[in-house]
């Protein structure tokens, strides 16, 4: 269970990443590094939208694992299903203990 809650965290901050970089970036190409004109900056505006274009790719990638290692790890819960079996079966077991009372037979159709 601790797994479980602990993969869907990673998955709901894995989501907030992906959201956040995917509106960083322009359609168009331009986004975060039509932002970054001057000649003197650490990454070039090509660099720039290589980096948002794999952290796009690596993101998804990564939420695609985890949903996929998420289905292995659902908590399954039989708890629940073995008290609704034995309430059924308690419920079967008098039905063929107890007598049928006040039977009545149908009534007879006469023409």
């Amino acid at each position: 269970m601790a797994i479980y809650i602990l993969i869907s965290v990673v998955i709901l901050i894995t989501c907030v990443l992906l959201v956040l970089v995917v509106l960083v970036q322009n359609s168009k190409g331009g986004g975060l590094a039509s932002n970054f004109s001057s000649s003197n900056q650490f990454m070039g505006v090509r660099k720039t939208a290589d980096f948002l274009e794999k952290s796009t790719w690596t993101l998804a990638i990564i939420l695609l694992v985890l949903a996929l290692f998420s289905s292995f790890v659902i908590p399954k819960y039989q708890g629940e299903t073995k008290v609704q079996e034995s309430e059924i079966q308690k419920q079967i077991n008098e039905s063929k203990t107890q007598p049928i009372k006040d039977f009545q037979a149908p009534p007879s159709q006469k023409k």
